[in-house]
């Protein structure tokens, strides 16, 4: 396919735009929070029509989040790099548009608790 604007369009991919469009030049989410791939992510409201800075994008994460995702489902189903995703979803927890359950952290007894359970599993072989 040649003419203005081919070079936007790949017969087998579709439309190809760059990431760095869709999140307007930023690596890093503006909020400064971190998302780890595990971290579930839920829709708590909704954007009003017109919404300052909300693309196409946004709207998509909003609607596969009315069932809470963890990130790196969110990025797989729209075939997103995880740090897109990290960025557009720094915009929605900026508006307060999404609600962020993080992982907790494992604490020691917890992890000697397992340790134990994997070796008196293994002597039980």
């Amino acid at each position: 396919m040649s003419g203005p604007g081919s070079e936007w369009l790949d017969e087998e991919a579709g439309p190809i735009v760059r990431s760095y469009a869709l999140t307007r030049g930023r690596a890093r989410p503006a909020t400064g929070e971190g998302f780890d791939m595990i971290t579930i992510v839920s829709t708590a409201a909704r954007p009003r029509s017109g919404s300052p800075g909300m693309g196409p994008e946004h709207l998509d994460i909003l609607e596969m989040c009315l069932q809470p995702q963890p990130v790196a489902e969110i990025a797989a189903r729209m075939r997103l790099p995880l740090v897109v995703v990290r960025v557009l979803l720094g915009d929605l927890l900026h508006h307060r548009f999404i609600a962020v359950t993080r992982p907790q952290p494992e604490s020691a007894l917890s992890k000697e608790r397992l340790l134990r359970e994997v070796l008196h599993g293994l002597q039980a072989l």
